[in-house]
């Protein structure tokens, strides 16, 4: 019984515009000598990797213990009167994913009744995370009100939900072994977009990618499942799901660095912006140079690094989720060819993919989700 507020399963009245959804490897580099201070400073990659290993012995303390290694979902309680509710707080949330992200949702279709809901579930609540600072208030959002969100997750992890939405989220972390801390830690994201507008090298706008997207992987793979079959460690696959949230996120970055810096914002590696001859002067003023094209192909190089990787774990997850992060990631994966396509004009030109090439994807990532081993980076090389 909830005892720290009266609590009440209210339909929530999303703000839902249209909005950009926020939307790794291993570790390259993991603690590295401060020659300043006599003390050792721990790299975003170590830092990250050190939750993606807490996640990965969380669900193979659940998992391991098995044959198989998809999830054996628990039922839900039946308190009297509110399994008819929380049908329809899933029912909510499917509906919000069918409405902003719609080619997500027909994957979603693919999966079983329980890994659905909960992946609608998780999807709602990470767009209602994003709109605190991304949204139609997000003026009005202050560090506070962050904070009264974490506390709130802390409510519905506790199983003390706030509003339907949460009720539906509540009863998923129940019933997956999903752990709080990558939910935190988007939180932790949204913190980074009020204070902070520029990021001095990768290793912060690792951090940052992470924070925002990285973490939407982390919280998916106990839901998603990894197949049977599967001779990858669960870690392997947490990694190559946290490549694809850096993926994403990188993207959106490189797509809209017009939209960010009309907002006074840069997303780009500061040093690396000065290694090119660039500086924010130059995204300002918005000015496509030689300059800008080859530091774009570097940028652009790193963001397919990561969708390589990232292709090696979705083929290891249970056959019926493979379809939604396949169409995923070959979607994301054609906005990078849409910006070369645009000359490298991310300032004034948005780069995206066509309906008929979002369609036409579609059936090459059912027919990718199929093939258990195969990616399309090793069917190039056979």
């Amino acid at each position: 019984m909830c005892v720290k507020r009266q609590h009440k399963w209210i339909s929530s009245s999303l703000n839902v515009e249209k909005q950009r959804m926020r939307g790794g490897f291993p570790v390259l580099s993991s603690i590295v000598a401060n020659p300043t201070r006599d003390v050792t400073v721990m790299s975003s990659e170590q830092k990250v990797y050190d939750v993606v290993l807490k996640q990965a012995a969380l669900v193979d303390r659940e998992l391991r213990s098995r044959d198989a290694l998809d999830l054996d979902i628990k039922p839900d309680i039946a308190v009297p009167g509110t399994l008819s509710l929380l049908g329809e707080a899933y029912d909510r949330c499917g509906e919000v994913c069918a409405e902003y992200a719609k080619t997500f949702y027909l994957g979603t279709l693919l999966m079983t009744p329980e890994k659905r809901r909960a992946i609608w579930a998780i999807y709602v609540w990470c767009r209602r995370t994003d709109e605190l600072v991304d949204g139609p208030n997000a003026s009005h959002i202050t560090a506070t009100a962050l904070d009264r969100w974490e506390s709130r997750l802390e409510d519905l992890f506790s199983g003390c939900p706030f509003d339907m939405l949460d009720a539906a989220l509540s009863n998923t972390v129940a019933k997956f072994p999903i752990d709080i801390q990558p939910f935190k830690d988007m939180i932790e994201g949204m913190r980074m977009d009020l204070r902070k507008s520029r990021y001095e090298n990768f290793d912060e706008l690792y951090l940052y990618c992470y924070y925002v997207a990285g973490t939407v992987g982390l919280i998916s793979v106990p839901v998603m499942g990894i197949a049977p079959e599967s001779k990858a460690t669960t870690e392997t696959v947490y990694n190559s799901a946290l490549a694809l949230g850096i993926a994403n996120q990188l993207t959106n970055i490189l797509r809209d660095v017009g939209e960010d810096a009309r907002k006074g914002r840069v997303y780009l590696p500061q040093d690396e912006l000065a290694q090119a001859g660039l500086s924010d002067e130059d995204i300002f003023v918005g000015k496509v140079t030689d300059k800008w094209r080859n530091f774009m192909k570097k940028q652009i190089k790193r963001a397919r690094t990561f969708f390589d990787e990232a292709e090696r774990g979705v083929a290891e997850l249970s056959p019926a989720s493979r379809w939604p992060v396949w169409a995923s990631l070959l979607l994301y994966r054609q906005i990078l060819d849409e910006i070369e396509a645009n000359d490298y004009n991310n300032f004034t030109k948005r780069a995206y993919v066509s309906k008929a090439k979002k369609w036409l994807a579609l059936p090459f990532a059912y027919a990718m989700s199929m093939m258990h081993l195969k990616t399309p980076s090793s069917l190039a090389k056979a």
